[in-house]
């Protein structure tokens, strides 16, 4: 980088100080949004697996990419006014992507179009989009757990999120176990595993689409042993204290080797494939 582009970007970050600090107060108080922290961070380390390719790359500015520069300020300042973390978020990467096309060029973004597609991750969700599917979830992973439960023989009851366990004990499936952590926080992941270890788009498609079930039923696993263990021992001891928390960060992992296994599946199928179709 030469001395401009490097005060150019200094400049760029400090501006951009009070909108930063806005999406980093939404990234740790919102458990859904956590990994938008981590998520440049990829990002920067995804750009890395190109710069052979951007070393050949010759550096041509696009024409009135200042312009688009200039343009993002005004939404950014914008987006403060309206105190909004989404719009700030999508400003912020706009932001980025005006700034290296004024600075590199178009083939420049071409060529990091998956990383800076990647910082989309980090744009905290409407909580009007979020609630209405916690709450679908909540009663999803209620139902089919007291259904589980049911065909085993367990003796529980549910109205709405509130299941009565034997004893006339009550656990309440709130907002944390309904999975949309899982969810959402899986997604980035199951994106990046996708384009660093499949080069099939239909693979990479596949496998994306797979984050959905393997955190649903993840969380289920949760849910039930937070039940089972509010039978057998107590409804405090299943939701409160270092167990209850170490039982999302495992349901966590499990979810990320699960994404592993289906990407593991999925090269041995298509491999088979190919080799039946090369004899």
């Amino acid at each position: 980088m030469s001395r401009l582009e490097i005060v150019f970007v200094v400049v760029l970050l400090a501006v951009w100080v009070p909108g930063l600090l806005v999406l980093a107060e939404v990234w740790s108080e919102v458990e859904y949004a956590s990994h938008g922290f981590l998520v440049p961070l990829v990002a920067l380390w995804a750009a890395t697996a190109h710069r052979e390719t951007l070393r050949e790359l010759a550096v041509s500015p696009l024409r009135g990419g200042m312009l688009l520069v200039a343009a993002t300020a005004v939404a950014y300042l914008a987006s403060l006014l309206l105190n909004n973390p989404t719009v700030i978020g999508l400003v912020a990467v706009s932001t980025v992507v005006a700034a290296l096309l004024a600075l590199r060029g178009v083939a420049w973004v071409r060529t990091l179009r998956f990383p800076l597609g990647y910082l989309l991750f980090m744009i905290p969700l409407p909580s009007g989009w979020v609630t209405p599917l916690i709450v679908e979830l909540q009663l999803l992973v209620s139902s089919a757990g007291v259904a589980i439960l049911r065909s085993a023989g367990v003796a529980i009851y549910r109205e709405g999120n509130v299941l009565t366990l034997p004893g006339d004990a009550s656990l309440f499936v709130a907002e944390a176990c309904s999975g949309i952590t899982s969810l959402i926080t899986l997604l980035p992941i199951g994106v990046f595993i996708a384009y660093f270890t499949e080069s099939s788009p239909w693979r990479r498609a596949i496998l994306v689409a797979a984050v959905v079930p393997i955190a649903l039923v993840g969380n289920l696993l949760r849910v039930l042993l937070t039940v089972l263990l509010s039978i057998e021992v107590s409804v405090e001891f299943a939701t409160t204290g270092p167990l209850h928390d170490w039982a999302g960060v495992a349901t966590y992992v499990i979810g990320c080797l699960g994404l592993l296994a289906v990407g593991a599946l999925l090269r041995r199928i298509f491999e088979d494939d190919d080799l039946q179709r090369a004899a």
